[in-house]
């Protein structure tokens, strides 16, 4: 499973597990519904910020961990 996809995918999960429309997700992230659209399809043209927005609005915190150390980054939205 690529990266874009595990996006793709954990950005729709949580939207329909908070019982939101694309529409309504996109208006919390202050951003417009094709981005959710874009998002949800896996497409790479979306900028890291505007991801940053819709998963603060979802509550999501990221986690960046190394493969080269056992350290880990949790970056809160």
């Amino acid at each position: 499973m690529n990266q874009q996809y595990k996006i793709s995918f954990i950005i729709k999960y949580h939207r329909k597990k908070l019982g939101l429309t694309q529409r309504q997700l996109a208006d919390l992230s202050g951003v417009g519904k094709t981005v959710i659209f874009d998002l949800e399809k896996g497409k790479s043209t979306v900028g890291f910020n505007i991801i940053c927005k819709v998963l603060k609005a979802l509550n999501i915190n990221l986690l960046f961990a190394s493969q080269h150390t056992a350290e880990t980054a949790e970056i809160k939205i």
